[in-house]
């Protein structure tokens, strides 16, 4: 612990905010370094935002009209993350970044230093054919996405924030509460077709509107969408889902024609009536989307995910019964459903594995009260039960709103304690063995019976476990 440094005497749960200031302090050293050798630098995009608006920015980006070369002759310790395209990180210089021991600061901390540019031709739809750097920042703020993202800050500018430079009504628009593309949609969204998704993004985490023009080019050009990779897709769509803006997100992606572009899933449960007597709230869709709204925040991404697909498997299996609306083997169908969107966006395994055991999972909760106790402490043992349970709260808020159960295993699982939940094995594969029992597919029935058992508290034992195996498998 460096003890000339207060900051880094605080606890280990404040090391977010730590890096964040960090960030900015260091941020403004980069910038005031680079103006000393003569050179224009300023703050741009998000972090300007979030500072008009009071908010805590993630990270701090730098625009100037140095280029590449001059950064990093100016910065011994720098990354060219992109220096085709004028981009450079500056990293904190070693001495001063958390070592192992202090744990304060979680990673490396490095602030983007772009040039002044600007571009010529995207014929990928993502990034520029050719750059052209600049000394003027008009130029570099022209080809950026949104209003709201184009404004400039010299923070040494004397006033609360700083010196202001806003060429394209970044903060009306802030004051309007307007998402609206910098000069012509079309062509902005032509550059990056990935900048839909993020206007969509913007809108619903601000709660802002979306500027008609820029709303009309996204309709049009929706079918776009799909020249993006889909691990940016994905990576856009967990933002959306984890921001805490969830249901507003999807009211927009819909409108704006995008959500049956990149999850005609999703789309597909519009108008699915679902049984009053258990969804008085309305339809598959409105209902998924007041269980986003009722998703804890922070939320994970396998969390939300799993909520936005536990019921992906309803309008395949919707019919009407004699006694209501059914949809038997929805479960199934919905885990197989789930699984093919998770591969096509490219999700990791392990976190495809959680978020098919939310959807797989999600129904059992109406059992909880039949279930036999070792079943019941099988359940509570899922990896990541308390996604599972998370996921059931919100179920029921968005539904009947009758959470018993959720009640109910909130206190199994205060008062069971952890080697009752998972006690250690009575008996091994080498006890059957010894016992005279051949290696076979009946050793997982036979050791699964004495783990019941045992769960329910009937088997308290190495002696009574093997008597058992003997009464109840006889040789």
């Amino acid at each position: 612990m460096l003890q000339s440094n207060p900051l880094l005497s605080i606890n280990r749960r404040f090391s977010s905010s730590v890096q964040r200031f960090m960030s900015k302090t260091f941020a403004i050293s980069i910038l005031q370094t680079i103006r000393q050798q003569g050179f224009q630098a300023y703050l741009v995009g998000g972090c300007v935002r979030d500072l008009l608006l009071k908010r805590e920015p993630a990270d701090y980006d730098i625009a100037t009209n140095a280029t590449p070369a001059q950064v990093m002759e100016i910065f011994p310790d720098t990354y060219a993350v992109g220096a085709q395209f004028g981009v450079v990180l500056v990293l904190l210089p070693e001495e001063q970044r958390a070592t192992e021991d202090e744990q304060i600061l979680q990673k490396t901390h490095a602030v983007e230093v772009a040039t002044f540019r600007s571009d010529l031709g995207y014929s990928d739809g993502r990034r520029p054919d050719e750059v052209r750097f600049s000394q003027d920042p008009h130029e570099d703020v022209a080809r950026r996405d949104f209003t709201i993202n184009g404004m400039l800050l010299d923070p040494l500018g004397g006033e609360m924030t700083g010196a202001v430079l806003d060429f394209v009504g970044g903060r009306k628009d802030l004051e309007a509460g307007i998402i609206r593309t910098i000069g012509d949609a079309g062509q902005r969204f032509a550059e990056d077709k990935l900048r839909m998704l993020r206007a969509v993004r913007f809108a619903a985490r601000f709660e802002y509107e979306i500027e008609a023009e820029t709303l009309a080019a996204i309709q049009r050009l929706a079918r776009e969408i799909q020249v993006v990779s889909r691990e940016r897709v994905r990576d856009e769509l967990t933002k959306m889902l984890t921001e805490g803006h969830a249901r507003r997100a999807f009211l927009l992606l819909d409108e704006s024609g995008l959500l049956k572009e990149v999850l005609p899933e999703i789309s597909a449960m519009k108008g699915i009536e679902q049984p009053p007597e258990f969804h008085p709230e309305g339809d598959v869709f409105v209902h998924t989307l007041l269980l986003l709204d009722n998703l804890p925040r922070p939320c994970s991404p396998t969390l939300a995910w799993g909520a936005l697909l536990h019921d992906v498997g309803k309008p395949a299996t919707f019919r009407v019964a004699p006694d209501r609306i059914r949809f038997d083997g929805h479960v199934d169908v919905g885990v197989k459903i789930a699984e093919e969107i998770c591969d096509r966006l490219r999700f990791s395994s392990k976190d495809a594995e959680q978020v098919l055991a939310l959807v797989d999972n999600h129904m059992r909760f109406g059992h909880v009260t039949r279930m036999k106790e070792s079943t019941l402490k099988k359940f509570l043992r899922l990896p990541g039960f308390d996604e599972h349970l998370a996921l059931h709260r919100a179920d029921s808020l968005a539904s009947h709103g009758n959470l018993s159960t959720y009640a109910l295993l909130r206190e199994k699982l205060a008062e069971i304690p952890p080697e009752n939940m998972r006690p250690a094995a009575l008996v091994s594969g080498d006890d059957l063995i010894a016992a005279g029992y051949p290696p076979g597919p009946e050793f997982r029935e036979i050791l699964e019976a004495v783990e019941d058992a045992q769960l329910e508290g009937r088997l308290l034992s190495r002696e009574a476990a093997l008597e058992f195996v003997e009464r109840e498998f006889p040789l």
